[in-house]
This record gives structure tokens, C-alpha cells and sequence, in this order.
């Protein structure tokens, strides 16, 4: 048996349930978009006049814009700063401010802002970018005062403000510190529910789920009523995986509060992620049926149909998108993999060919690829292929990788470990690409490359399910290492205790080891979550040499059926059955 069915990182050929599912439940991230930021904007032109300018002092000004025209910021910085002291002018003071955050100068900055505040202290703007400043220098104390001072003198903007903050922050910020700032503002304003919400969103980002939900409920102490901390609150529910819970937070919020759609919508994609198709496409529906412009529900309608099988409807949701240029592109790609799953190559790539931008484009693509991989038509697929380098660099990882991936379905194996050596040289520590070659190497009796690659990956993430997998299920079978596979295959089972190809591996495993009773449960096990092949010939083995033969070839003849060129039945039939 191969290891290439594990965890394939290339998915050439696609999974419609990963592709198709609608809306996802995801990691709560802050809602508001980040504005605190900007150019320094020396072409905008200053209303000040120059006439009641000192000589000096305009000679200051004009050289600071020239200087600024030519790219020569630190000049243009000094000069309005210069400018701005003598003059006693915020607007200079700022544009100096600006200019040195642009410069990404702390010091100038500091410098700049600490004068536009004296000259102009309740500028809000000035004070967000103080705040900005002490967050990223971890001065705390300035961060919890410039803090209170945007809530002091502008109350009603405050939640906006934080918001900006937060976001700017969120990238490069220490969130450690970040909260600690915001924990010292709690307690000097502990009736912000904000502040509270910020703190949640920080704490799950942080990965401590428990206090995040501590957090969110203090704020919704507050503001009970706060639509924002309700979807944070289920959003932290669903993220957690208890789909029970936040399913009962959202069916009570949409009750209590009807016209709210941000609910609404939330419940349904949690449904979707209970796999409770039918109820979320009857919440679609009735979103669409109360509004017949929701573009957004009745898309999500349409892929709920075609999770559920139901091509048919899909297709005429699909073709009715059409109509709006902003779901275009989207509704043809679905439209192709309606006549996928038909069998329609020539049709589905027609739509996948009118994919022609947005998210989807690619992906386009690349599944109009598969398809042709799949009909063995690999001249047109690896001439798709190259197209694509060049429009998408940004996927020359993955590009990559699906033109092994091709060499290696034509069985063209050195050319495949060849190439993949070859885009090592230039990025040795990538880990699908070391992974891809593994799988390659295990292909062609390589086993000390496939080791060194499934090891190089691990010593960078030891946790990496797919390598710790892949290698267990290499030395079991490849050598009699057994001991060691199991130490592999342990842990694989310690991330992903359900996966099936991991539960065969396991199984299999423990059949070289001679222990049968546990083989047979994990087997069986991997067996009832996915009937493919390579699990059905491991399990009829098992029961074949364990005298159950009747029900190892009814087991056989019915994957058989299906599949009578699959390479690991005929294997089986070979040394069983001939």
C-alpha cells in the first residue's frame, strides 16, 4: 500500500465538501477595519497664510514641501516640526506627526505628537496615534492615560476608537501587553462594555477560550442587548466545537431580536457546521423570502442544495446569480461543479473558463485541471497549468506542487522527485513541498528521503499530523521498525483521534505486529467513517488470515464492484483469491 492517499496537500482532485460548504464559522476576529494609519500626504496643500509669516519661517515651510515633492521626508519632517514651534500651528505639528509615522521614526513621532497635543489638546486624532505609539513602545502607562483620555472627550466615539486601535494593533502588537493595558482601563472605567469585548477577543487570539468567555460576559453585563458581544459570545461556542451551545444562543438572540440578520445568518452557518443542512436551508429560505435582493442567503441556499444533492435547484439559484456581476464569477464556478458531479467535463470546464476573477478564479482553474488529470487528458491539463505561474505568483507554491502531482499520475516518478528536488533548492524548508517529495520517494523504495523530508517537517512542527502519519505509515511498512512507527502514529492519533486514514494506519500496524483483536477494532473503526479502497483491502486481509474469509470477500466484492481497476483490490485478489 502507498502512503499517497494521506492527506493529500494538493487536492488536484477537489473536495466538493470542503469547496462547497457555505458561510464557515471562524475564529472571532474584531468587526471594525482599521483607519488609524495614513501617508503623509505632502501634495495636500495647508490652508495657512503665508503672508503673516515671518521670512525665516516661511523659507522653513517652503523648503519642508519641496523636500517632501523630492522623497525627502526626514527634511519635510523637520521642517513643518520647526515650522510648527515657532508658529504655534497644529495643522504643522501634524503633518509632521504624520510624516514621521509614515517614516515609522517612534522618536520623531513621539516628538511630533507631544507638540500637536499641547497646541491642540483635544484633537482626537492625535490622541489615537499617542495611543498607537505607547502600545507599540509598551509604555503602559501612557497607553491606559491616552486611553482615558479619548474616553473623557469623545464618550460616544470611544468604542469606535478602541476598535481602530485594536485592529491596527492586532498584527503586530503584543497582545499580553494589550490586554494588560486594557485590564488597568477596566478598572478604572469598569462600565465600558468594549473594553470587556476587546479583552475576549484578545484572550481567544491568545488561545485562552475560558477567559474570553469570562470577558464576553462581563461586557454583555453592561450591554446586554449588544448584538456585536451576543455573535462573539456564540462565535467563541462554535470556535470551541460546542455547535449545541452556540446554536441555543443564537436561536434565543433570534427570537429576541427578529430583524436582526446578523443572527439569523450566524445560526445558519453554525447549522451548517452541525451538518444540519435542511435547517439551514430552510433559514436561507426564509431570509430569502423575506428579502428577495439577499444575494448572500440565497448563494448559501444554493450551496446548501448542493451539499445536500439537490444539483438540480443549486443549478437554478446559480444561473439566477448570473444576472449580478458580483456573484458572477462565483455562481459559474458552482455551476461547474454541479456538472462535475454529473460527469460533465466538457460543460463543467466550459464554467470554470468563465471564472475570470476574484477568489474563485483560481481555484477555477486548478479543479478544470483536475478534471483533465482525471480523464487522463494531462497535454491539456499541464498546458492549463502553465498559464498559471505567471497570473498567480503569489500560488507558485501550490503550482508547484500540482505539476508533480501530474507527473506523478502519469507515473513519470523521477521526473516528479526531480522536480520537487529541484523547487527545494529554492525554498529547502517548505513543508508541503517537502512533504510532496516524501510521498514520491516513498513511490520509488527512496526510504531514507522520505524519512529525512517527514523528519525535517517534524522537527519544525512536531504536530504536524499529516508527516507524523505518513512516516509511521512508512516504516510499518517499508521496515520492521514497528516500535518506532507507533511512537509516530501515537501521536497522529493524539491531534486527530478520528481520522480515518490515521485509524488505518494504526490498525495496519498493529496487523504486521500480530495483534489482531486491536487491528480489527481500529480497522474497523476506519472502515465505518470511509469505505475507500485501501481500507477496505487492509480490512479483508485482516479477516481473510483470521479464518472470517465468507465476510472478507463480501467485503471485497462489494468495493470490487465499484472499483474493479483499483490497484489495492487487485492486490488483494491476487494474493487471496487466485
Amino acid at each position: 500500500m502507498s502512503i499517497f492517499r494521506l492527506f493529500s496537500v494538493i487536492a488536484l482532485v477537489f473536495l466538493y465538501g470542503c469547496a462547497s460548504t457555505p458561510e464557515q464559522v471562524s475564529s472571532p476576529k474584531p468587526v471594525e477595519k482599521t483607519v488609524v494609519l495614513a501617508n503623509p500626504a505632502i501634495k495636500k496643500e495647508l490652508k495657512i497664510d503665508k503672508n503673516t509669516l515671518e521670512p525665516d519661517v516661511l523659507f522653513m515651510l517652503m523648503t519642508a514641501e519641496l523636500a517632501g515633492q523630492r522623497g525627502q521626508y526626514d527634511v519635510a519632517m523637520e521642517g513643518y516640526y520647526e515650522a510648527a514651534k515657532r508658529t504655534r500651528n497644529p495643522k504643522l505639528a501634524e503633518r509632521s506627526a504624520m510624516i514621521a509615522m509614515y517614516m515609522k521614526d517612534g522618536s520623531r513621532l513621539n516628538q511630533a505628537v507631544s507638540l500637536w497635543l499641547k497646541l491642540d489638546p483635544g484633537n482626537i486624532s492625535a490622541r489615537k496615534i499617542t495611543a498607537l505609539s505607547s502600545f507599540k513602545t509598551e509604555d503602559k502607562q501612557q497607553a491606559v492615560e491616552q486611553l482615558s483620555a479619548l474616553l473623557k472627550r469623545d464618550p460616544a466615539g470611544f468604542e469606535k476608537s478602541l476598535f481602530e486601535l485594536a485592529g491596527a494593533l492586532q498584527k503586530d502588537g503584543d497582545a499580553n501587553f494589550i490586554y494588560g493595558v486594557l485590564e488597568t482601563l477596566s478598572v478604572k472605567h469598569p462600565d465600558q462594555a468594549v473594553v470587556f469585548y476587546v479583552q475576549s477577543i484578545l484572550a481567544a487570539d491568545m488561545k485562552k477560550n475560558d477567559l474570553a468567555e469570562k470577558k464576553i460576559d462581563q461586557a454583555l453585563r453592561l450591554q446586554p442587548n449588544w448584538d456585536k458581544a451576543l455573535i462573539m459570545q456564540a462565535q467563541l461556542a462554535a470556535y470551541e466545537g460546542d455547535f449545541q451551545k452556540a446554536e441555543g444562543l443564537l436561536r434565543n438572540a433570534v427570537n429576541k431580536y427578529p430583524d436582526n440578520e446578523k443572527f439569523t445568518k450566524m445560526l445558519a452557518q453554525v447549522l451548517i457546521k452541525s451538518a444540519k443542512y435542511d435547517e439551514a436551508g430552510e433559514v436561507y429560505q426564509a431570509l430569502v423570502a423575506k428579502n428577495p435582493k439577499d444575494s448572500e442567503s440565497l448563494f448559501s441556499l444554493g450551496l446548501v442544495h448542493l451539499q445536500q444533492d439537490r444539483d438540480d435547484k443549486a443549478e437554478d439559484i446559480f444561473k439566477q446569480l448570473l444576472t449580478e456581476a458580483e456573484w458572477r464569477n462565483q455562481a459559474s464556478f458552482y455551476l461547474g461543479k454541479v456538472e462535475e458531479k454529473r460527469d460533465n467535463t466538457d460543460k463543467a470546464l466550459a464554467w470554470f473558463d468563465k471564472v475570470s476573477e476574484g477568489p474563485f478564479e483560481f481555484e477555477a482553474a486548478i479543479t478544470g485541471i483536475s478534471l483533465l488529470a482525471k480523464d487522463k487528458q494531462f497535454a491539456r491539463a499541464e498546458q492549463k497549468l502553465a498559464g498559471l505561474s505567471g497570473k498567480f505568483p503569489k500560488q507558485k507554491p501550490r503550482i508547484a506542487l500540482i505539476q508533480a502531482e501530474l507527473y506523478s499520475q502519469q507515473k513519470q516518478y523521477e521526473k516528479a522527485f526531480a522536480f520537487l528536488t529541484d523547487e527545494l533548492k529554492i525554498s529547502p524548508d517548505q513543508p508541503e513541498l517537502l512533504y510532496s517529495r516524501a510521498l514520491i520517494a516513498d513511490r520509488m523504495g527512496k526510504l531514507d528521503i522520505m524519512e529525512a523530508d517527514l523528519k525535517k517537517i517534524l522537527a519544525k512542527v512536531p504536530d504536524n499530523v499529516e508527516a507524523l502519519n505518513a512516516l509511521g505509515y512508512g516504516l510499518t511498512e517499508k521496515t520492521t521498525r514497528y516500535a518506532e512507527a507507533e511512537t509516530y502514529l501515537i501521536r497522529a492519533l493524539k491531534v486527530k483521534p478520528d481520522e480515518a486514514v490515521i485509524l488505518d494506519s494504526y490498525g495496519w500496524l498493529k496487523y504486521k505486529m500480530g495483534d489482531q483483536q486491536t487491528a480489527l477494532a481500529y480497522l474497523q473503526r476506519a472502515y465505518d467513517k470511509q469505505a475507500e479502497n485501501e481500507i477496505v483491502a487492509h480490512l479483508a486481509e485482516l479477516l481473510w488470515v483470521s479464518g472470517k474469509k465468507d465476510e472478507a470477500r463480501r467485503l471485497f466484492d462489494k468495493a470490487f464492484s465499484d472499483a474493479p481497476d483499483d490497484v489495492y483490490l487487485i492486490e488483494f485478489k491476487n494474493k487471496f483469491l487466485n
